[in-house]
Parts: C-alpha cells; sequence; structure tokens
C-alpha cells in the first residue's frame, strides 16, 4: 500500500487530493483540499504573477504541507504539477524558487499538451464514453480533448479561461452586451482556428473544472437532488442555457446569492462558462456531462500504471472530503 498526494496548482484554485493505491492497481481516496487563491489575477499582458497573489497561494501551499504531516512519511509520495498560470508567468523562475523553498520540493510545470492529456486519462478512466468532446476550463486556459473509440485523436490548450476572460473582457458587476460580445467573438476566433473541431459535431461534451461544475451544483439546488453526484450529472443545452440567462441577469451581489454558486465565483462565473456555452453551440451538441476526474486524477491512474503494471481499479468510497468551495454554499 502506497499514499500518494497530488497536488493541482492551478490559474484560480490550488488543489490536493490524498489517495492509497494497492499492488492490484485498486485505490481509495482518503481526502481532497482546495483553497481558491486567484493565481492569475492581475497578470496582465506581462504575464507577471502579482506579490499578491503568490503569496495567497504560499499560505495555501503551507496550509496543504501541514496537513500532509498526518499520514506516514515513509509511504508517502508527494506529486505537486502547475497548469496555466505558472506556464504563461515571465516571472516563473522566481516562483519556482519560492514554491520549493516552501515544500521542499520541485514543482512540474505542464505544458498544455500535457494537461489535456491527464484530463483525458482521468475521464475515460471514469466513464463508460467512447465518443465525446472533452472540455476543462481553468482559470487561464482551457484544455479541450476529442475522444473517438475511447482514444484521444486530437487535442489542444487554449489561453483561456475563467480568470483571464474575465479580466480582459468583462465587466466585474454588471456585464455589458457590449462586453459580453467582445468575449464571445473571441471566443469563436480561436475554435474557429482549430481545424478537427468539425468531427465533433453532436457529441455529448464532458465538462471538467469549477466554473463548469458550478453549472451541475446550481442545477442540483434547483431541484433539490444534492444527493446525487456531480461525477455523471448531466444537462440538456436548454437546461445550461435557462441557468446561464439567470447568471447573466444578476449583477456581482446577485450572483454571489445564487444558490450552488460559490461566492469566490461570482465575478468570474460569466466569463467562466463562456467557453462551455461557445463549444456547445459551435458543436451543435445537446448535452453536458460533468466530471469530478481530471487532471489530478490522471495524474494519478497514470503512477498507479506505471508503478503497478495493473489497470486502475474503481475506488472504495472517500474516507473524508474537504473541500472549501463546497463548504462555502
Amino acid at each position: 500500500m502506497t499514499v500518494i498526494a497530488v497536488i493541482d496548482l492551478g490559474s484560480n484554485s490550488v488543489r490536493m487530493t490524498v489517495s492509497r493505491y494497492h499492488a492490484n492497481g485498486s485505490y481509495d481516496v482518503l481526502a481532497r483540499f482546495q483553497e481558491m487563491v486567484r493565481l492569475s489575477a492581475g497578470m496582465g499582458k506581462e504575464k507577471v504573477l502579482q506579490p499578491e497573489a503568490i503569496k495567497r497561494t504560499l499560505v495555501a501551499l503551507e496550509k496543504f504541507k501541514l496537513a500532509l504531516e498526518a499520514y506516514n512519511q515513509d509511504k508517502l509520495s508527494v506529486h505537486a504539477v502547475a497548469t496555466a498560470a505558472v506556464r504563461q508567468a515571465s516571472n516563473q523562475k522566481e516562483f519556482l524558487s519560492a514554491f520549493k523553498k516552501t515544500m521542499g520540493f520541485n514543482l512540474r510545470v505542464l505544458t498544455g499538451e500535457e494537461e489535456a492529456h491527464y484530463d483525458y486519462v482521468g475521464v475515460v478512466n471514469t466513464f463508460p464514453i467512447h465518443d465525446a468532446l472533452i472540455l476543462d476550463t481553468g482559470g487561464a486556459s482551457s484544455e479541450i480533448v476529442l475522444v473517438r473509440d475511447k482514444k484521444a485523436i486530437h487535442a489542444v490548450s487554449l489561453p483561456v479561461g475563467a480568470v483571464n476572460i474575465s479580466e480582459c473582457y468583462l465587466e466585474r458587476d454588471i456585464v455589458s452586451a457590449r462586453a459580453l460580445f467582445q468575449a464571445i467573438i473571441g471566443l469563436r476566433q480561436l475554435f474557429g482556428d482549430i481545424a478537427w473541431l468539425h468531427e465533433a459535431m453532436n457529441l455529448p461534451l464532458i465538462a471538467l473544472g469549477g466554473s463548469n461544475r458550478t453549472l451541475a451544483k446550481i442545477s442540483r439546488k434547483k431541484e433539490k437532488i444534492q444527493d446525487m453526484a456531480i461525477h455523471g450529472y448531466h444537462l440538456t443545452m436548454s437546461d445550461v442555457a435557462t441557468i446561464y440567462q439567470e447568471i447573466l441577469g444578476k449583477n456581482l451581489e446577485g450572483r454571489k446569492k445564487i444558490p450552488g454558486l460559490a461566492k469566490e465565483r461570482g465575478d468570474i462565473i460569466v466569463g467562466g462558462l463562456l467557453p462551455l456555452i461557445e463549444l456547445l453551440l459551435y458543436t451543435e451538441s445537446r448535452q453536458v456531462i460533468f466530471s469530478q476526474s481530471g487532471l489530478r486524477e490522471g495524474f494519478l491512474f497514470e503512477q498507479i500504471t506505471l508503478n503497478t503494471g495493473h489497470d486502475v481499479v474503481s475506488p472504495e468510497p472517500a474516507a473524508m472530503t474537504v473541500d472549501t468551495e463546497d463548504v462555502s454554499q
């Protein structure tokens, strides 16, 4: 039995999943942690990680480090990966140094293609899918993967996400039609440059990322079905449009009061959902399926296969979940 912790240092939040796995490839999740740090806030065109954002992130990492002391250090393996904010940062070297000083080990910066790959591995091992389009919307990037016959045949990482779409295009409080239109045009131009995207027409869309999962959380609150898991929850295009219209019709304070929408996402949820909305329209997809399995799980699954030589076996129920976003609901 080995305990493995995977830290995902994203552009909007930093998350850690602690799991244990066995020689036969089976595993179970021991704990999940999340802190909203908004690392990519204020990076601007120069792509500079800001001092306050770095400070917030390092404080969150200190909490994770403290939490890891509860596990047998001799059998604990810790891996940390970073995505778009650190990947794009002009002061990346300085941040990596600060991370190592705080945590005592190196942070691995993923390429966009690697991030998309781990998303795919996380999804394909937890969903009985054969043909689908995967979208992972983060804080500063979005990964799109086309799956055919359970194989990833195309993948791309776009430099747009909930935080930078919101900062570049949209007002913080009441979002104007002009600003929203400019953001839509920008996204459509990016999608238009993906030559293979037409191959995804009418396929179900599997949505990852905190902004996208917010749709499922809002829907569960509306329908009073909290006992249904987010993983595997699905909505029609009409359902998505109805929820998005409700979000658009409110100012910042109004959005923060929507049941199921974490207050910390109130200022970026309009921009954060735009890639999903536009991708649904672009591909004429009729269904969204939400996944809680993505980058961290994909990384874990590869480690399990690498170290045991076995395919991943479905986990036992999680013993404990600590998710600051869900707790704040």
